[in-house]
């Protein structure tokens, strides 16, 4: 036995939690987005302002993707090293 060496449980239980960590940044960085370009378009916002309430949303999206990405795989490592 390769002691030292992830089993394959372990390494499919890793690409699950990478997999889960992509999608749920996916969907919060959409839903941010999404949230700034219905206040542009509710407030009727146009011209340069748009654009940039637009670039504010997308920025702060992929923030909060990196952010929900970050989070999830250092509390899968944490749960990992405690052994559950």
């Amino acid at each position: 036995m390769d002691m030292g060496r992830e089993s394959r449980w372990e390494k499919d239980a890793m690409t699950v939690e990478i997999v889960f960590a992509l999608v749920t940044a996916a969907a919060l960085g959409a839903a941010v987005f999404a949230a700034s370009f219905t206040a542009a378009l509710a407030f009727d916002v146009t011209g340069p302002a748009r654009e940039r309430t637009l670039t504010a949303g997308a920025l702060l999206g992929a923030a909060a993707g990196v952010w929900r990405v970050v989070r999830v795989l250092r509390r899968f490592d944490v749960r990992r090293r405690e052994g559950h």
